[in-house]
């Protein structure tokens, strides 16, 4: 990290000297800004670029398989709460800083309020039949009457697949919490800092399963060199979560991730469910970016033996999912102590001292854990040169070479006669006007090759995304239609006469069953796609360089040689190829996101819950009367008949909800995501074309008719000239020196 910190200083110290040399060139008198305005901007953007080399690295696994004690351990203190909440946790994100500070990023009124009316959906409380309104958690009297409603819910009710229904946990904890939060809020998103003494007030928001419902992100910044100033780490909610929202944010952590930690507890190996997050892992194309870690309790292991004995029951497993997979093995916890022992608690003291007495376990949590810490650093800062630094440091040379021929140029015109001078700047400019065809030719194929694969793209999008066809629309139409009630789990609310009761228990139960579909299945699939499309819009864009690269490479050869022979002295030009941009950047720097995971599961605002509900109470009111007049039969069974006619209602309207949200989503991955993205790698592609031909031709003419003006200056002009491209000369050729250091840094890596 030491040689990568010292190529980036000293890449950063270079465009800082081109910048300064360009000032000067700005003083020569009768010198356009026109023509160092375009290179200063693109210094800048360099100087932007080499500060925003993020390296993301997000740390998954199991609810408690000991991921945040991971990233204290890595970071040698307790920044994240360790056991926080299960249900309510999102992504936690941190990064080195001057000194601590953490950022709370709060929901506004409208997302909360949105949140509890999409809880509310078919709300079975008779206080809550007919209401019209939309809900408003600032009104007293809403959240009094929703307390009441709550209240006299079936316990039943609140349970869904044998754990706490989401939904009404959701509007318990924005009741609970609102009296601490309510002076925060505002109509737009509300950002709170604690820093210093008060980072550790975070924790009890984030830590809360109550507060945290009203968090949509966490940021916090440590003071730690245990992390290095270009990487992120996020501590992300647990893979196996029953909130399948929670599954939808990491995947869309995973999306900007450049490497996976993966953690399993010792105490219980790989699980069903860590097999099943890893395929959709594989699913979305990021398996090849992740290692493992297995983070073992001292008390579940007797030696040394013992535990590779488990871990190659993990590798063995893990295989699977990915043939050679990378696992390090030692107690997080163990670590943590470690770096904190002038800390921690008498408690914790105890346990560090019985821990190390272990000598065999605890040497070998300790050599594990300097062998992942080296695995972390290679992955991290291998391949990472040429991505962070080839872009900059091409774009670099061409301006530091352009300057000097500008320089070279202009002194040696001015060192001549005013008619001789005059005579070489009008072959200059016929030459330059051959050179301006090549660029319009370039110009116009770019764009031709631009409509093409925005073509091609709409085709894949609209093919992918095909309502009846489609890889992900058809199955989910089918997943719906397919979806079928057990009709004997409502016959207790039935036979008490509860038919809202159990049209809602049955609806809670089909979203949650639709949504985690989505999250495992769907989700996975649509990201996969995008992936499959960057990497075609990357290969559409590499096969059409190599004959620009010719093109570009004929063209100044020749104007060059035309220069030459006008007794002009040149540059001599080895660029490198033409190259596409680190897409991760190129992202970030034009603000491009795919839409959210979650996007997909807002398929129910577009359904008529009213509807269902009418449509099943009149159903059953029909069997009722009926009933009556036959005066035998079963209520249960008539009951049973209108539930299932008001499923039908359900799924139809979900299924038309459906449609509707993946038309949109259609819509939004072509003209906001992949459309954008081409038009940014078209941009800075055409860009770096155009930074190989330089036009000098109207400053010649200006800066020749200033020279004739005053004969004395000349002199003084011509010797300003001169030292100016030594200058620049110097810094092509320390340019050259460090693009031989990254390769090497690169084989050594």
């Amino acid at each position: 990290m030491q040689e990568y910190d010292s190529l980036k200083s000293e890449l950063q110290a270079i465009s800082q000297s081109v910048c300064a040399l360009m000032q000067q060139a700005r003083n020569v008198p009768a010198t356009s800004d026109q023509l160092f305005d375009e290179w200063e901007t693109a210094c800048h953007k360099i100087e932007g670029q080499l500060e925003d080399d993020l390296v993301r690295v997000a740390v998954v696994g199991a609810i408690k398989s000991g991921k945040s004690t991971l990233i204290n351990a890595m970071l040698a203190g307790d920044y994240l709460k360790r056991g926080a909440g299960v249900v309510t946790s999102m992504v936690t994100r941190l990064r080195r800083g001057p000194a601590l500070k953490a950022r709370l990023y709060f929901k506004s009124w409208d997302e909360v309020n949105d949140d509890i009316q999409r809880a509310l959906t078919l709300f079975p409380a008779s206080e809550w039949a007919g209401r019209k309104d939309a809900f408003d958690i600032r009104q007293a009297g809403d959240r009094q009457a929703l307390k009441d409603a709550l209240k006299n819910l079936s316990t039943r009710d609140l349970v869904t697949n044998d754990t706490r229904n989401l939904n009404s946990l959701t509007l318990s904890a924005y009741l609970e919490g609102y009296e601490q939060v309510k002076h925060i809020l505002g109509e737009d998103h509300i950002i709170k800092e604690f820093s210093g003494p008060e980072f550790a007030t975070h924790q009890d928001y984030s830590g809360n399963d109550t507060l945290a419902f009203y968090l949509k992100d966490i940021a916090l910044e440590v003071n730690s060199d245990k992390i290095a100033p270009n990487l992120e780490i996020a501590d992300c909610q647990g893979s196996d979560s029953p909130n399948p929202l929670h599954l939808a944010m990491i995947q869309d952590y995973l999306l900007s991730a450049n490497l996976l930690v993966y953690v399993i507890s010792s105490r219980t190996g790989i699980r069903q469910a860590d097999i099943n997050f890893l395929s959709m892992i594989r699913r979305m194309g990021f398996i090849e970016h992740i290692i493992f870690v297995v983070n073992f309790d001292f008390s579940e292991h007797d030696a040394p033996d013992d535990l590779n004995q488990l871990i190659d029951k993990v590798k063995d497993d893990l295989r699977i999912i990915r043939s050679s997979p990378r696992v390090y093995a030692f107690s997080a916890l163990f670590s943590l102590f470690n770096a904190m022992a002038d800390k921690i608690s008498e408690k914790d003291r105890r346990r560090l001292d019985m821990w190390n007495r272990e000598q065999a376990l605890s040497e070998f949590s300790g050599s594990e854990e300097l062998r992942f810490q080296d695995a972390l650093h290679e992955i991290v800062t291998s391949q990472r040169y040429t991505v962070l630094f080839k872009a900059p440091l091409d774009r670099l040379r061409m301006i530091a070479v352009g300057i000097l021929k500008w320089c070279r140029m202009t002194r040696d015109i001015l060192g001549k006669g005013s008619d001789e001078s005059a005579q070489l700047i009008k072959k200059i400019k016929t030459e330059q006007k051959r050179i301006n065809r090549v660029q319009s030719m370039i110009k116009s194929t770019v764009e031709g090759a631009l409509q093409q694969i925005k073509r091609d793209l709409k085709k894949d999008a609209d093919a992918f995304l095909d309502p009846k066809y489609g890889e992900v629309t058809a199955p989910v139409i089918e997943f719906i239609r397919n979806y079928a009630i057990s009709a004997d789990r409502y016959s207790g609310q039935l036979a008490e006469g509860r038919f809202s009761d159990a049209l809602y228990t049955v609806f809670q139960e089909f979203t949650h069953d639709l949504d985690a579909f989505m999250a495992e299945t769907v989700n996975p699939k649509i990201f996969n796609f995008i992936k499959t499309e960057e990497d075609r819009v990357k290969e559409y864009f590499e096969s059409i360089t190599g004959p620009y690269e010719a093109m570009v490479s004929d063209a100044l050869e020749q104007y060059n040689t035309v220069l030459n022979n006008l007794g002009l002295e040149t540059v001599q030009e080895n660029h490198s190829e033409i190259s596409l941009p680190d897409f991760h950047a190129l992202k970030r720097e034009h603000g491009l996101e795919i839409p959210p995971a979650a996007t997909t599961m807002n398929y129910s605002k577009a359904i008529k819950t009213e509807a269902i509900m009418r449509f099943g109470m009149y159903n059953l009111a029909n069997r009722v009367k009926r009933l009556f007049r036959r005066s035998a039969g079963n209520s249960v069974s008539e009951g049973t008949a209108a539930l299932k006619t008001a499923v039908k209602r359900m799924k139809r309207e979900t299924e038309e909800g459906i449609s509707f949200q993946f038309k949109n989503y259609k819509e939004n991955i072509k003209f906001q995501y992949l459309f954008k993205l081409v038009d940014a790698v078209s941009d800075q592609l055409y860009a770096e074309i155009m930074d190989r031909f330089h036009d000098f031709t109207s400053d010649l003419v200006q800066l020749s008719e200033f020279a004739g003006k005053h004969q004395d200056n000349g002199a003084n002009l011509v010797s300003r000239l001169n030292d100016m491209a030594e200058i620049a000369a110097d810094l092509e050729n320390r340019l050259k020196e460090m693009d031989m250091q990254i390769k090497a840094a690169e084989t050594n890596e």
